[in-house]
């Protein structure tokens, strides 16, 4: 829709006439109110229009004329070749002409405003109401603006609704053409941020501080927080009387997993608070390549990796390290594999090799990482034999890349084939399995106490005098009367 409606051309006409100088200042404050664009930029705007209806109107596009509104009475002066004319002798086609020129000025002048306006809110927690869906992206008006919360910025799992109020923050703001556009996210580490600022008072007043956020939106995030009040515990402050503020939090989220964890200075402390619940016995830091290596029981690997890796992966992204969670056996064999590995280089020595795994090098591409001047400075070599070190341990890396997946489908098969013909190890040997034993037929009274014993249980009848030992009673005799 145009800033000045079709119907507004006479109006621009009006705005020409010298005699009328009110309608100028009556459309340039109605566009100023409107469009909250400042009064200089609207001026500027419409003399920039009227120079082109001028030098339309004498069919010279260079032609020498000055156009000169005053900006407190409104009176517009026109020059061509220094001598004044009537604005209004350019005609209504010149108006009209004015009137496009004007309304594209007022639209670049509005576009970047808004841009002013939104690049300096970057990261910023917005409200928002869903307006319409373009092929699963929703259009979001926000504060007046049209604002695009694209499909991959929604947190996997949660629907949205035209008319619905939802909150995210501004990612990103960039120019397409003459438009603005400003790009919204749910699933940003930000967005997280900014949920607990808003919902718990001590991080809004500097009281907690949150040192990190490491997310994966719509499954887990873990944040850490520390306090610059020693009486104000900064994890329970988070989570609140019986998980009250977390609720609200995690309710924004669409029931997303919130680790709060207390930050720590010392990694040795941090490391493991961050990957809680696991126990950890032992972590060992290794600052040349950024690595720490975390050591754990059999039973606690499982927790401390997390499904499908997702814990050690989060607090690996909470502390800026690279954790490597192993157990006492899998770190001998490492190291085993890693010395095996570097003795192959050639012109190495065995110190060279210890060096290496106590910097904390346990694969070739490892090696790689360093410049031949720094290989130099840790194993004492000229930076030629350290060049010499690193290209060997390239080609190395891509040889063990490929090598290594291929020896562990073949441990695959044989372990499937060993499982497979576990069952006809019999058949292998070249020996006949063993015939089935018939089942045993059920105890009988014959079996237990002889066929006679129930052929006389059956035949033979008890008397009285057996059971009772006393003779049996005569029969009732009958009455001589009847």
């Amino acid at each position: 829709m145009g800033l000045i409606p079709e119907s507004n051309t006479f109006t621009v006409h009006k705005m020409l006439a010298p005699k009328k100088p009110e309608y100028v200042l009556r459309h340039i404050k109605a566009r100023h109110r409107e469009k909250t664009i400042p009064r200089d930029v609207i001026f500027e705007g419409f003399a920039a229009a009227l120079l082109l209806a001028a030098r339309k109107h004498y069919e010279d596009e260079e032609a020498d004329v000055a156009i000169t509104i005053d900006r407190e009475t409104g009176n517009i002066e026109a020059r061509y070749l220094g001598e004044t004319i009537d604005p209004q002798i350019l005609g209504r086609i010149a108006a009209q002409s004015a009137k496009q020129v004007m309304i594209q000025k007022i639209r670049e002048a509005e576009s970047n405003a808004i841009y002013d306006d939104y690049v300096e809110r970057k990261n910023e927690l917005v409200m928002g109401v869903v307006q319409r869906f373009e092929g699963g992206n929703a259009l979001v008006t926000v504060d007046k603006s049209e604002a695009f919360l694209p499909r991959s910025e929604m947190i996997p799992g949660e629907t949205h609704h035209v008319g619905q109020r939802i909150k995210a923050i501004i990612l990103e703001v960039r120019k397409v053409g003459s438009r603005v556009r400003i790009v919204l996210s749910r699933t940003h580490p930000e967005f997280v941020r900014r949920l607990f600022e808003q919902e718990i008072p001590e991080i809004s007043d500097r009281t907690i501080d949150i040192r990190a956020v490491a997310r994966e939106a719509g499954y887990r995030t873990k944040i850490a927080v520390s306090s610059i009040d020693s009486k104000v515990d900064a994890v329970g402050a988070c989570v609140g009387v019986r998980g009250s503020r977390i609720k609200n939090i995690t309710s924004e989220l669409n029931e997303e997993r919130i680790d709060i964890v207390r930050w720590n200075e010392s990694l040795q402390v941090m490391i493991p608070n961050a990957l809680q619940p696991a126990t950890i016995e032992e972590v060992m830091l290794y600052s040349r390549i950024g690595r720490a290596i975390v050591l754990v029981k059999e039973d606690q690997l499982s927790l401390a990796i997390g499904r499908r890796g997702q814990n050690v992966r989060l607090a690996s992204k909470l502390v800026g390290w690279d954790i490597e969670i192993m157990t006492h056996e899998e770190l001998a064999e490492a190291i085993e594999r890693a010395e095996n590995w570097f003795r192959q280089i050639p012109g190495i020595t065995d110190e060279m090799v210890e060096v290496f795994i106590e910097q904390g090098f346990l694969y070739y591409d490892e090696l790689t990482y360093l410049e031949p001047a720094q290989m130099a400075e840790l194993i004492e070599v000229s930076e030629e034999q350290a060049a010499e070190i690193i290209a060997f341990a390239e080609e190395a890396a891509e040889r063990v890349e490929v090598e290594e997946p291929r020896a562990a489908r073949a441990a695959e098969a044989e372990a499937a084939a060993a499982e497979a013909s576990g069952g006809d190890a019999a058949a292998v040997l070249g020996e006949e399995p063993a015939a089935e034993k018939p089942a045993e037929p059920k105890p009988t009274v014959e079996s237990i106490f002889g066929p006679e014993a129930t052929t006389k249980a059956t035949e033979e009848k008890l008397s009285a005098e057996q059971i009772f030992g006393e003779p049996a009673p005569p029969p009732p005799q009958k009455d001589d009367e009847e």
